[in-house]
């Protein structure tokens, strides 16, 4: 069987795959907006997630509260943690719409190469939001309470007074740059996969991706040791992941060059021509 042949997809005009592309687009924006009616009206509970961190860092203090200062504010803080949950929410199907659309073009061997990394996304992705909202939150939240004063008598006290807008943007912010953080293996094991990298050269850059690394982590989190620390370690961690998993992927992009190579020495000559 020729090379050709893998291919499913049929060869279409430019006006099927135009037809094509806005069909899975109706699907993508129809799943977003099913998913933001949802969320919108279990906005409430999001909220008390996303502020949970928080309440449990201000837990045994008296009188403590999140304000808005202007009128809109806290309707459209609601329509941004709505719309940011239905994102989170309907991201598996976007991405099933995404892959049935390229899936059709792509040779057999190659949907076998993604189709682990379509499964491993959404994994990493809560993988990274849980590390930040369960690790990260209630150290750097301690952290940056600590420098509450209640002040001296005819002294004016520091006091925390959270606006809602600014926490839960920080908060949605931070979840979605981690869970950003950690699809670096998928995307390095992909360029490694189709020869743009090797592990070798990973391997030969680690001292600026440790460098870089930090750097991300400094701009991406709060001006704190323990939020910069905490993202620039897990992705040291999967960097070296990566390396591996580089490995793994050009081995068996070996293996598949080798198995091309000998299924051509025994085709028989003419084969692949036209009747």
């Amino acid at each position: 069987m020729s090379k050709d042949e893998d291919i499913d997809d049929k060869k279409m005009p430019l006006l099927d795959h135009l037809i094509e592309l806005r069909n899975r687009l109706m699907w993508s924006v129809g799943a977003i907006v099913v998913a933001f009616a949802v969320c919108y009206h279990f906005s409430p509970e999001i909220y008390n997630f996303l502020t949970r961190p928080l309440a449990d860092a201000l837990a045994g203090k008296e009188g403590r509260r999140m304000i808005f200062t202007d009128l809109t504010e806290a309707f459209f803080t609601y329509l941004k943690v709505a719309f940011w949950a239905a994102v989170m929410l309907s991201f598996p199907i976007v991405a099933s719409q995404i892959w049935m659309f390229v899936a059709p073009g792509l040779y057999k061997n190659e949907r076998k190469a993604f189709l682990p990394f379509l499964f491993a996304t959404p994994v990493l992705f809560v993988l990274g939001a849980s590390l930040v909202y369960y690790f990260i939150f209630p150290l750097a939240w301690r952290f940056f309470l600590s420098f509450e004063n209640p002040g001296a008598p005819g002294d004016l006290p520091i006091q925390l007074e959270a606006k809602v807008n600014e926490y839960l943007s920080l908060v949605m912010t931070l979840i979605f740059a981690f869970g950003l953080a950690f699809q670096m293996p998928v995307l390095l094991t992909l360029l490694a996969r189709v020869g743009i990298l090797s592990a070798a050269q990973l391997a030969k850059g680690r001292r600026y991706a440790i460098v870089g690394i930090f750097v991300f982590a400094a701009v991406v989190t709060p001006p704190d040791v323990i939020s910069q620390v905490g993202l620039a370690i897990p992705m040291i961690a999967l960097y070296e992941i990566s390396i591996l998993a580089a490995k793994l992927a050009e081995r068996q992009r070996r293996k598949n060059e080798e198995a091309e190579e000998a299924e051509d020495a025994v085709a028989p000559p003419g084969s692949g021509g036209a009747a």
